[in-house]
């Protein structure tokens, strides 16, 4: 099978590559080649931006392709860009959504694909947006079409997502036994899905005449808390979570940028139904978190990618001044 991969050196798409490769489809990548690839030399490259539209249509515009999975369209004018690169050339076209797609409170747990799209986060609203747009140019000239919406996705060559976005430096203050921050509680309740998991079902949705016109919800299968996960973390480095709650709200007052992920997602409970996938992309939940996480941590240990804590002052900021906040409210309450 000759398949194109938009993107094809981040987290999903250099799995997916890799698996295309090793079933022997003749696999192309499309990227400014500004990431170290970790896929084989058998893949052919084409460098180029893809949001320069211009240079990115006259690029592919004499290439045919069996079937192109497009993993870094984030707004509807990359997908518009996409038609006119590739149009019904494009074989069967594949789309990286996500699950961000449905918002935040979900109407059902499990959620499945057909939970109302309401997204709370410009990523999410932009990602409807192109999955409309898939739709409206590639469903509605019979172009086979499909939307991938994986929920968060983990392992080598990615990092383990926290409270405060994806800096390694939480991974060093579980591994040193320093406290963490975690959101709220700790107790909305979350699935993570390993990387090659979620690769195998788009590899599987290739040529698939089942995942013609469909969405798929492509997640982990393993509800845990956000405590559960930073203990499955920190037992990777054998040590016990040293967790410390800060209120949602107040995480996103004091570090926005840093805490909008948890604000926007990580609040609400996440969970979701994959019984379509199981059933028209043959999808397997089948790498533990304990088991995945250790293999993440294990790679960025082994790759140089934990970064220091002194490097990011922000955790230890954040304890201590709520720390201080509490005793101080504590004094004002007893004194009354």
């Amino acid at each position: 099978m000759k398949v194109l991969v938009i993107g094809g050196t981040g987290l999903i798409s250099t799995a997916i590559v890799n698996q295309l490769a090793a079933r022997g489809d003749e696999v192309t990548v499309f990227n400014r080649n500004k990431t170290a690839p970790r896929i084989p030399d058998t893949v052919y490259r084409l460098i180029g931006d893809r949001h320069d539209p211009n240079a990115f249509e006259g690029q592919l515009q004499d290439k045919r392709f069996d079937a192109v999975i497009d993993m870094i369209a984030f707004v509807e004018e990359d997908i518009e860009s996409d038609w006119r690169a590739l149009g019904a050339r494009s074989g069967h076209f594949i789309f990286c959504s996500t699950v961000c797609v449905y918002g935040g409170l979900l109407s059902r747990l499990p959620a499945d694909e057909e939970e109302p799209r309401l997204p709370i986060s410009n990523y999410g609203r932009n990602k409807v947006k192109c999955e409309d747009a898939v739709w409206r140019l590639f469903g509605e000239n019979r172009v086979s079409a499909t939307i991938m919406r994986p929920s968060t996705t983990y392992g080598e060559g990615g990092n383990v997502v926290h409270s405060l976005g994806w800096r390694t430096t939480f991974l060093d203050r579980l591994r040193r036994g320093l406290p963490v921050v975690v959101h709220g509680d700790g107790q909305a309740l979350r699935v993570a899905c390993h990387v090659e998991d979620v690769a195998a079902a788009f590899v599987n949705s290739l040529g698939n005449n089942r995942a013609n016109g469909q969405s798929y919800n492509l997640t982990g299968e393993e509800p845990q808390t956000w405590n559960q996960h930073a203990e499955g973390a920190a037992a990777a480095f054998g040590k016990s979570a040293q967790i410390v709650h800060i209120p949602t709200d107040l995480l996103m007052r004091l570090a926005p940028d840093r805490a909008g992920i948890s604000y926007e997602i990580f609040q609400y409970p996440s969970i979701y139904n994959n019984d379509k996938a199981k059933r028209d992309l043959d999808f397997r939940y089948t790498i533990p978190f304990r088991d995945g996480v250790q293999r993440t941590i294990r790679w960025l240990e082994n790759n140089g990618r934990i970064e220091s804590t002194e490097s990011d002052p922000l955790d230890d900021r954040l304890i201590s001044s709520w720390k201080s906040a509490c005793d101080e409210m504590a004094k004002q309450v007893r004194a009354d």
